[in-house]
């Protein structure tokens, strides 16, 4: 593992920020995967738990994730897969670290407890993994991105699924009492509910923006306005990023300063929280583009 993960300035179309690069701590448990997990897996081995039973779409990177800690660290893993058997590339590097698969039909997989229960409520080693990795355990270790860092910064950004990366940023910097204000995009449609989540697990939500309008359609969901722009982007940085997550948080932060929303001369720290294999999913798209 790569930690604590670098922090790279770089300048883009005039613009210049700063990138925390937590895509790089491990290829495959990349990003805030891992910042999620660490205190995950240390809960279960403390409870003796040997067997991960996790939940996620076709193309979760978290499922990516779960598989590959599993295998570095020895454990069982199972994922519920929503939805109807499907085959693609993410599913096929999930299964070659071992992972198991269960595809759910999505009105079962609505109730992930009663799914855990009726399959492994049996299994004295089965641990419950909440999609995405959503616990407090998690924001524990996304915390940890904010004890890292040291300089200041004005703005900090990251985007959001469940809003349990953000949750843990907000608490790190409540924690240290910084005057930071935390951005937080989105990447779904109806992006307010992120703030009831985040509300879960840290009550003091005055350092708090969401950006809930750079969802380009939904989870998953893209433009060819989108996709230009993660091509341009990472071009002229050298930074790879996904049309799922980062692509719409940097597409956010720049329109956010073209419209002076934020000062352009702000000192701004972006998240980069991996998911880099979510553009395996939309290489099509990618692909009219060229």
């Amino acid at each position: 593992m790569q930690l604590p993960s670098q922090i790279h300035q770089i300048s883009y179309n005039g613009i210049s920020l700063w990138i925390k690069r937590d895509d790089l701590i491990d290829p495959f448990i990349s990003g805030n995967k891992w910042r999620k997990l660490k205190y995950i897996l240390q809960d279960a081995a403390s409870k003796n738990k040997k067997h991960l039973v996790t939940f996620g779409g076709a193309y979760s990177n978290h499922l990516l994730a779960t598989a590959a800690a599993a295998a570095k660290f020895q454990l069982k893993a199972t994922a519920f897969v929503r939805g109807e058997k499907v085959n693609n590339e993410m599913l096929t590097l999930c299964k070659i670290f071992g992972l198991q698969l269960h595809f759910t039909d999505r009105d079962s997989y609505k109730n992930k407890p009663a799914l855990f229960q009726k399959h492994y409520g049996h299994d004295d080693e089965a641990y419950f993994i909440d999609e995405g990795g959503a616990s407090y355990e998690a924001t524990i270790g996304c915390a940890e991105i904010i004890t890292e860092l040291e300089e200041h910064f004005d703005h900090i950004f990251c985007a959001a699924g469940t809003g349990t990366t953000a949750a843990g940023l907000l608490k790190g910097i409540n924690q240290l009492d910084l005057s930071t204000q935390l951005h937080v995009v989105p990447v779904l449609k109806g992006g307010d509910f992120i703030r009831e989540e985040i509300a879960q697990y840290e009550q003091d939500l005055s350092n708090l923006h969401l950006h809930i309008n750079y969802h380009f359609g939904g989870y998953a969901k893209t433009k060819t306005e989108l996709i230009h722009f993660i091509r341009d982007f990472s071009a002229k940085t050298g930074i790879l990023i996904d049309p799922i997550y980062t692509g719409k948080m940097f597409y956010a932060i720049r329109d956010l300063i073209e419209k002076e929303q934020i000062d352009k001369d702000a000192k701004i720290l972006a998240i980069h929280t991996g998911g880099l294999f979510g553009i395996l999913g939309k290489i099509v798209e990618f692909d009219k583009i060229f």
